[in-house]
């Protein structure tokens, strides 16, 4: 089942930016070494992406204008949805749509988090070498398997596209955030996504 934000809305979204803003601060630091470093805090249910530019922090919109974008992945007969796109059509396509990826990531198959989830949620968490992947089904009802670190890549692609539409260049530097209970498993797990995303994660941070 999706979570929403419900009447606690508001105080989630400040946490949301303010994890932004934390991510953000960061990429400033590293930006003196390596040049351009976008922020991006990789959430359970939403993400957002922003750089130091100007002086000052800026969140940056989606192609949607919102500054954060759901933390939701979809699967069509014709294409893949990332964002507010995947969650749209999620109550026709339940089983296609992937969110809650980042409480896989890191974690072993038989974890008790994970065997939990796999009762929750629409879409099938199968075990492949110990962990749990997703398997869907994709155009022409191929069915395939991905890793929550594959997922996780594709919310760090549209992320990472976001900024780049943005400031009109191409960028492989990040700083990514995780929540502190985060084991040394999640965090390199973490990092793996951004490496097939295309990025250099310059840092983990929690």
């Amino acid at each position: 089942m999706a979570r929403s934000f419900g009447a606690n809305g508001t105080v989630v979204l400040a946490i949301i930016f303010f994890g932004c803003l934390f991510a953000f601060s960061t990429a400033k630091e590293e930006a003196t070494k390596l040049g351009t470093v976008i922020g991006i805090d990789l959430g359970t249910t939403y993400s957002c992406v922003g750089v130091y530019k100007n002086g000052h922090v800026e969140i940056i919109a989606n192609d949607q204008g919102n500054r954060i974008t759901p933390s939701w992945v979809g699967f069509t007969d014709n294409e893949r949805l990332i964002g507010e796109a995947a969650k749209n059509q999620a109550a026709v396509n339940p089983e296609r749509t992937v969110f809650d990826v980042k409480r896989l990531i890191g974690r072993k198959f038989e974890d008790k988090e994970v065997q939990k989830d796999r009762k929750l949620v629409p879409y099938q968490i199968v075990n492949k070498d110990g962990k749990p992947y997703i398997q869907v089904k994709i155009k022409d009802g191929e069915t395939k398997v991905f890793s929550p670190e594959e997922v996780s890549a594709m919310i760090l692609i549209k992320m990472k596209e976001t900024a780049e539409a943005y400031l009109g260049k191409k960028i492989k530097d990040a700083v990514v955030t995780v929540p502190a209970y985060f084991n040394d498993a999640q965090r390199q797990a973490t990092k793996d996504a951004g490496v097939i995303a295309g990025l250099n994660v310059a840092r983990i941070i929690n």
